[in-house]
């Protein structure tokens, strides 16, 4: 009559010690730690013991320092050993290597073999950065303008318009054409090949030719995509960088909210959210000795600039190239970048896609210009924040290398391949690539920084609070249901600890509303087990035998619980799919709260009652 299965028996051991190993690794504190990657290139072998030695002498001790995962981490005793590590280590290592404040992990090796991690943790309760950003709706405009300054150049020619010439300026486009008859074709031809512009006739004593601005709405349409565009691009730059739960989201109509829960350096926050890089392809002008002659004579052709290989020569000096100041196509027609190795030489390479304009101009350059050289420089925009005589002063930094010189040995366009790079470098510059540039500058308007000890705060008030709720439960359900009580204690204290679980393994991010979430699981699945409890006392005073009374509690209060649970589980759901930031944290920890509390009320109390209960059939009392 109180039958319970072999196999559920079996299943709750497997979820109560899978339960254990994935909420272990939340016993295990995260230590101050500074981590240290390349910004370009690989990390030299030596680099760890080169740091040790650099922060013994300065009189401090690192707990390690060791490669992990592709970067040295410096794991230090405490946050001030962390500040001034990364003072040290930073000006010494220089602009080659990215030096950020990090939390390392302490979770033995055998957990994190298995999957285990520690749940991660919000801004609330880990710290972290917040940014307010304003975006630059002006020089949307003024780039857009600019660009279709470029289309209509190109337009006025595939149409053998002659004698025109385009310019760009203050919100303006002038377009000067050289007879009333031009000026005629010239019209029908843009007003009907560019609806989002108009087109006005030069004032008078200005020339023949036409005025074209940007209309309001496509000036609208303009900005919005500016901001979307920015959010998009910093979405994926963020993601990159694998920091846990981000909240990126638009803040009226030009501004930008990022918040990096764990992020400690302000600085090196802004300089990473702000960093892009992209490729130009240029045309190599004369040769190696033209080059190193105009370097060492300083007579530089009209039309080149002068560059610098990566590679060095064997004076030790990098070697000289002069590339022309046209650029064939940029980073702003790229498609999409993929990493991989080339079939032919086994080495690194970004295999490039186009959009059509671009794979258009490539295509035209490689048939006119087959044989000649073409260059691949590497163009890296570093904002730097440094603080002067106690002011913050900003600049940007731009790094400019040229990574290959290759013979144009065929005709290609749209989809083609760059080498030159190191197996790190191919991967980080695909993911800048495809992460895009910003569409419009950004400034930060608005910065604040919320420490560690505060989020330690927050959480030590969290877990009092759920601690507190919880022992209160216990204690009233021991005093009010007895022996049922104690059962009931023993499924809530899994479902909590399947809580922990589930939102380790699946990475969800706990947040202080996420406490909320717990405590009012706590009280859902107390509601359960009350149900339960008294369909118990209910068939017993019907006069049912214990046994009877056990299992017809159970079988009635099932779907009951199932009716309740179902409509705070949609209301979970739409809070996760729908919100974001501390919304949506309380939302996941509500459905998985959801999800434990009904397995552990119906499912584990019922098992725990079998096996006090089910053999005894002589039984004439029960303790609820």
């Amino acid at each position: 009559m109180l039958e319970f299965p072999k196999w559920k028996y079996a299943l709750i051991v497997l979820v109560l010690l899978a339960s254990v190993v994935y909420a272990l690794p939340n016993i295990f504190p995260q230590e101050p730690a500074v981590q240290v990657s390349a910004s370009r290139g690989q990390l030299e072998s030596d680099l760890p013991v080169r740091i040790k030695s650099l922060l013994e002498a300065n009189g401090i001790r690192a707990r390690s320092v060791a490669l992990e995962n592709g970067d040295v981490m410096v794991r230090l005793a405490s946050p001030e050993d962390q500040l001034k590590a990364a003072d040290i280590i930073r000006p010494e290592l220089g602009s080659r290597y990215t030096t950020a404040l990090n939390l390392a992990s302490t979770v033995p090796p055998w957990l994190s073999a298995l999957g285990a991690r520690p749940m991660t943790l919000g801004l609330d309760l880990q710290g972290g950065v917040h940014f307010l950003m304003e975006v630059d709706q002006k020089a949307a405009l003024a780039k857009r303008q600019n660009a279709y300054a470029e289309e209509i150049r190109v337009a006025l020619r595939e149409a053998k318009i002659g004698g025109f010439d385009v310019s760009s300026n203050a919100g303006v486009i002038r377009i000067g054409l050289g007879s009333v008859t031009e000026l005629a074709k010239a019209q029908s031809l843009l007003t009907l090949t560019f609806p989002q512009l108009v087109f006005m006739p030069l004032p008078e004593g200005q020339g023949i030719g036409l005025n074209a601005s940007v209309s309001q709405s496509e000036a609208k349409s303009i900005t919005d995509g500016a901001v979307d565009q920015n959010i998009t691009t910093l979405r994926n730059r963020i993601d990159a960088l694998r920091v846990a739960e981000p909240v990126i989201q638009r803040q009226g109509g030009s501004r930008i909210i990022v918040q990096l829960p764990g992020v400690q350096d302000t600085a090196e926050a802004k300089d990473i959210i702000g960093a892009t890089a992209t490729l130009e392809y240029r045309a190599q002008i004369g040769d190696y000795a033209q080059a190193a002659e105009a370097q060492r004579s300083g007579i530089i052709p009209a039309e080149a600039r002068m560059y610098f290989m990566r590679e060095t020569g064997p004076d030790g000096q990098r070697i000289p190239i002069l590339l022309s100041r046209r650029v064939i196509v940029s980073g702003d027609q790229l498609v999409d970048a993929v990493p991989g190795t080339d079939p032919q030489t086994g080495q690194p390479m970004v295999s490039i896609k186009l959009n059509s304009a671009g794979g258009k101009r490539m295509f035209e350059h490689t048939l006119e210009n087959s044989g000649d050289n073409m260059a691949v420089v590497f163009v890296e925009r570093i904002p730097e924040t440094r603080i002067v005589d106690g002011v913050e002063v900003k600049s940007i930094k731009i790094i400019e290398d040229v990574i290959n010189s290759a013979r144009i040995n065929g005709v290609f366009g749209k989809d083609f391949q760059t080498t030159g790079l190191d197996p790190q470098e191919a991967d980080r510059l695909s993911k800048q690539l495809k992460a895009g540039a910003l569409a419009a500058p950004m400034d930060f308007a608005q910065e604040r920084v919320i420490g560690p000890s505060l989020g330690a705060e927050n959480v030590q008030r969290g877990v009092q609070a759920v601690m507190y709720s919880f022992v209160f439960v216990l204690v009233f359900f021991v005093l009010y249901y007895k022996m049922f009580g104690v059962i009931t204690n023993m499924a809530l204290l899994l479902n909590l600890l399947l809580v922990v679980a589930v939102m380790s393994l699946f990475g969800a991010t706990l947040t202080l509303p996420g406490f909320a979430g717990i405590a009012l699981t706590v009280g859902m699945s107390v509601d359960a087990n009350v149900l339960i409890n008294e369909r118990i006392r209910e068939e017993l005073r019907l006069g049912n035998t214990p046994l009877a009374s056990i299992a017809a509690g159970y079988d009635k209060a099932s779907g009951t619980i199932a009716d309740a649970n179902l409509t705070a589980l949609l209301g979970g759901i739409a809070m996760a799919a729908f919100g974001s930031g501390p919304i949506r944290g309380f939302g996941i920890t509500l459905i998985i709260g959801i999800l434990t509390s009904m397995f552990t009320a119906v499912t584990v109390s019922r098992g725990i009652a079998s096996l006090i209960y089910g053999r005894r059939r002589k039984l004439t009392k029960v303790s609820v």
